[in-house]
């Protein structure tokens, strides 16, 4: 995630904030609560995983990726190649127009899906977001001078990217021609659904219906649906807005100010004003589906999923088959939601799952200090979501999600980011990548335990009766990020196995490895507390036995995010973000590759965020 984002701009002291008293609290810390709150989560009888590889060990620094032996690794595709394979891929000096920006990878890839063309594990369209842009690299010269064609620019490297890539003699794979390849970007039309649709709070001068919203930014994670569609999420959307004069509550509680976070889009369009557009801030901030079959279908944005800064949105299907969506709010303080749909999906009826994600109910969670938890329902006239306490309609309680979760008492976390459900028992896995504000701007609770929370934990849950429809969980905190023998004790987590720190980026694939990611920023690599972290890494976890193992680390600067597999598992795609991230928001377009010049910049004179592939040489599964 960009990192400007992180200030708290939750000033609710929910009635769920309930500081511990000692022994709850040191057994927590010490990593002895599992078994008093939570005694048969994760203790399974099937013989633990017995991972093929070694972890990799931590070294100095390096840019590179760096595997375990008998693994191999190649760019499937970077910001600025072609999207087809055969068009015009980034200049030399990145002196590209928006107009052929818009058929190349955009940047900072983030999340990502494989959708297999026909089962197959050779050939298939892989969906990913670009998050943002780095100014200083995107254009020859940085931000100076700033005009409209930069503007454009911007935008056109922000969003999603559609491409079918099929796998090449030598095990790398390239994007080939496809008619379903496409750009998807901060102009591209999109459709509204849900409760919000046409919703006086969503209507422009530009689009007097409401219903037509252009573009979607800020790209964070993603979900599958079951019927085969992409969920691409928008996070920070309040840094592209700007607003000189008062701002309103509503406005104050999703970030909006008057600086933003420098991408200065509203030079040159207007609708990034919010003092003169008020109502595009609330255009911004949702789940988008997006069908990569069909090139002719316009984007979604699926406005009962609720409005926040979205990581991802991950799908799973409740005993009776209605469709659950888990969502982290990623900002300090902030919260976990699910979205159950009313009606279950029906594969030979709704191959599509049409009106699936428009009519449901959105949730958010508390977690109690005894282990148990519940779901909330943000739902107009229950919960005290009514007209007297200022929540007119069911579309003004989505739009503005984080108040109603605010009023109902929900538990604020320690930055809650990618969720996994474990594909055999249903046990839902959030990361929560650190806050160092808790225990001071904000108490610390049951679920947040630590004080200053610099290492950051995953927190893990199981629905009542293992149905991901009830409201009713109990929890309990599967690991404490920390190095085991860091001098501070609040930085030493229990991790079994090699450490890591920062989680974020979390899956499961369909043997039941848990795939972790870790998000250090820039500033903070290989520096006090990471003082023995240099770069970013990635992990696969047992869930039986909480061992982590560290399978691949990362260039200089960047972030792992995204991750899949081919159906046999025989390929990994995983995406590296913002290689050579500058401690400051962007880089010097006078020295671009200071930090690091991977995976190319000899060529490039820059670093560019990239899927790569993962194989073994011996042709075996990935990872086992």
């Amino acid at each position: 995630m960009n990192e400007v984002s992180d200030a708290n701009v939750n000033p609710s002291k929910s009635p769920s904030l309930m500081r511990l008293r000692s022994p709850l609290r040191r057994r927590i810390i010490l990593g002895t609560a599992v078994a008093a709150l939570f005694p048969t989560v994760g203790r399974a009888s099937r013989k633990p995983y017995i991972f093929s590889f070694d972890g990799v060990p931590l070294a100095s620094s390096t840019d590179t990726i760096v595997l375990p032996n008998g693994y191999r690794w190649a760019v499937v595709a970077a910001w600025g190649d072609p999207i087809d394979g055969q068009g015009k891929g980034l200049s030399p000096n990145a002196d590209d127009t928006a107009a052929m920006q818009e058929s190349q990878f955009g940047m900072h890839h983030d999340g990502g899906a494989f959708f297999p063309d026909k089962g197959s594990s050779s050939k298939g369209v892989w969906v990913v977001n670009h998050e943002y842009t780095d100014d200083g690299l995107l254009h020859v010269g940085g931000m100076t001078p700033w005009t409209a064609e930069k503007v454009r620019k911007s935008q056109a490297a922000h969003g999603v990217t559609v491409s079918m890539i099929a796998r090449q003699p030598s095990g790398g794979w390239l994007p080939v021609p496809s008619p379903v390849t496409r750009r998807i970007t901060a102009n591209t039309l999109c459709d509204v659904s849900g409760p919000a649709k046409g919703h006086e709070l969503m209507r422009t001068a530009a689009d007097s219906g409401g219903v037509s919203i252009r573009g979607t930014l800020n790209n964070c994670a993603h979900g599958v649906t079951p019927w085969g569609t992409y969920l691409t999420c928008e996070e920070n959307f309040n840094g592209y807005f700007v607003k000189t004069g008062s701002v309103t509550p509503e406005e104050r509680r999703v970030g909006l100010d008057a600086k933003g976070f420098g991408y200065r889009w509203q030079e040159f369009d207007e609708r990034f004003d919010a003092g003169k557009h008020p109502n595009e801030l609330n255009r911004f901030g949702w789940v988008v589906e997006i069908d990569p079959s069909d090139p002719l279908a316009r984007p979604i944005k699926r406005t009962a999923l609720g409005r926040f800064k979205h990581e991802g949105a991950w799908v799973t299907l409740a005993k009776d088959n209605r469709v659950v969506v888990y969502m982290g709010d990623d900002q300090r303080n902030e919260y976990v939601y699910k979205y159950v749909s009313l009606k279950s999906w029906d594969r030979k009826a709704n191959p599509k799952g049409r009106g699936l994600l428009d009519d449901g109910t959105l949730y958010v969670a508390r977690f109690d200090a005894d282990g148990s938890g519940r779901w909330i329902a943000l739902e107009y006239g229950k919960n005290g979501l009514t007209k007297d306490h200022g929540f007119i309609d069911q579309a003004t309680i989505l739009i503005h999600a984080r108040l109603a979760a605010d009023y109902v008492g929900a538990t604020p976390m320690d930055r809650p980011e990618w969720i996994a459900v474990h594909p055999k028992n249903q046990d839902v896995y959030v990361t929560l990548t650190n806050n160092s504000e808790r225990g001071s701007r904000t108490p610390i609770n049951a679920a947040n335990p630590r004080e200053k929370n610099l290492m950051g934990h995953i927190v893990r849950w199981r629905e009542t009766g293992r149905d991901a429809a009830s409201t009713a969980l109990k929890w309990d905190i599967f690991i404490l990020a920390g190095e085991p023998t860091a001098a501070d004790t609040a930085l030493r987590g229990n991790v079994q196995g090699d450490w890591f720190g920062s989680p974020d980026g979390l899956w499961f694939d369909q043997r039941g490895i848990l795939w972790t990611q870790t998000d250090i920023s820039t500033s903070t690599l290989g520096k006090n507390a990471y003082a023995n972290m240099p770069n970013n890494c990635m992990y696969a976890a047992d869930p039986s036995t909480r061992e982590f193992r560290r399978f691949l680390i990362g260039p200089r600067g960047c972030e792992i995010t995204g991750v899949d597999l081919t159906p046999d598992y025989r390929t990994m795609f995983v995406n590296i973000q913002h290689p050579g991230e500058s401690p400051s928001e962007r880089a010097d377009p006078s020295n671009p590759t200071a930090i690091s010049s991977w995976p190319d910049g000899a060529i490039y004179k820059r670093p560019r965020s990239a899927t790569i592939a993962i194989w073994r040489e011996d042709g075996r599964e990935v990872g086992t």
